[in-house]
């Protein structure tokens, strides 16, 4: 039997290539935390916690406690029972998730098996979409040309500032990369009024949008629900599905088409459950993140594709990294990532 011998957390600051802005704020830095988890073989596993404040108000400082404050009821405990050791975390779901992480990390590293196996082995290789966030027509422009040129064949573009704004930026983006798959992002900035006025302009201007993510506010399933129907588009929820509970509520009110999952919302056991529960009622999947170097995406990655059956993919913010503290698997043109070439565990870890 293997056991927990330590638990360590250390602070993850990366710093970004340019502040990177959503609806709700901006980040010029990704204060994350790194946890490190050793059995008593002394098999490592490395996991990541990427708490971000304009998204649902986690900080790195309030991961950190929490990570230590549970050290001391984690240390001697079986390894081989990994959903429960999490319990130890209370109110984060991102220490949660860089706990569980580091801890299916070093479970499958000691049997030499890739994470996604652990998930189910569905598939090999997904491929994320690239993001441009709120920036101007013209940076859009440039951002869309580059990220096309990359060989990616899907663009997501930020939104829910100002609808003429959006409407701009989304412009100029789609005529330097005509003919890409579009998903709009408006984390939560719109009434459901100004998301149809958006949808509506762009439509004159011939733009088809493959899917609205989080148009309106998160408690607003009605207004999910209404921009979906009279948008004529398919909408994902993201920050009303924080949780298992919170995905049967929307499964009930039939207020979207998609859901996108997110490890640093509820951790990763959860997430796989919200994924089964989605799929079993007819929703589409998504995979996304917060700011996650890519340690944490590449976990992602590894449930999507050992689940399989995901419409969407997210896991694009290695690219906006100003430098890269991992080692390890590595997004391959158009990106690609290509989990056949991990032998054991995540296939990432601390440079």
């Amino acid at each position: 039997m293997r056991r927990i011998r330590d638990i360590r957390v250390d602070p993850l600051d990366i710093p970004l290539r340019e502040p990177f802005a959503i609806a709700k704020g901006a980040q010029s830095t990704a204060k994350n935390v790194l946890v490190t988890a050793v059995l008593s073989d002394g098999t490592r596993g490395f996991g990541e916690c990427a708490p971000f404040p304009a998204f649902n108000g986690e900080t790195q400082a309030g991961t950190l406690g929490r990570l230590r404050r549970a050290r001391a009821k984690l240390l001697g405990r079986d390894a081989d029972r990994l959903r429960p050791l999490a319990e130890a975390i209370d109110g984060s779901g991102c220490a949660r998730a860089g706990l569980e992480m580091a801890l299916l990390d070093a479970w499958c590293r000691a049997r030499r098996m890739p994470l996604r196996l652990f998930f189910g082995g569905a598939q090999q290789r997904v491929e994320t979409d690239v993001t441009i966030p709120v920036v101007g027509p013209a940076q859009a422009a440039v951002a869309a040309a580059r990220i096309r040129r990359m060989g990616v064949r899907t663009l997501k573009i930020k939104v829910g500032t100002d609808v003429s704004e959006d409407a701009g930026r989304v412009s100029a983006a789609m005529r330097a990369a005509p003919r890409m798959r579009l998903i709009l992002d408006g984390n939560c900035g719109f009434t459901p009024k100004k998301a149809l006025r958006l949808l509506s302009g762009l439509r004159r201007r011939g733009i088809r949008v493959d899917l609205f993510e989080q148009p309106v506010a998160e408690d607003d399933l009605d207004g999910l629900r209404s921009v979906g129907r009279h948008g004529r588009v398919k909408v994902a929820a993201d920050e009303s599905a924080p949780s298992l509970s919170a995905l049967r509520r929307l499964i009930r009110a039939r207020a979207a088409q998609v859901v996108n999952l997110k490890l640093m919302k509820c951790g990763v056991f959860e997430s796989l459950e919200m994924a089964r529960a989605a799929r079993a009622s007819g929703l589409g999947l998504m995979i996304g993140g917060m700011l996650e170097s890519r340690l944490a995406m590449t976990c992602s990655a590894h449930l999507a594709a050992g689940v399989g059956g995901f419409d969407f993919i997210d896991l694009d913010t290695p690219l906006f990294l100003a430098r890269d503290p991992m080692r390890g698997l590595r997004l391959r043109p158009g990106g690609v990532y290509d989990l056949s070439r991990v032998s054991s565990g995540i296939g990432v870890k601390p440079a």
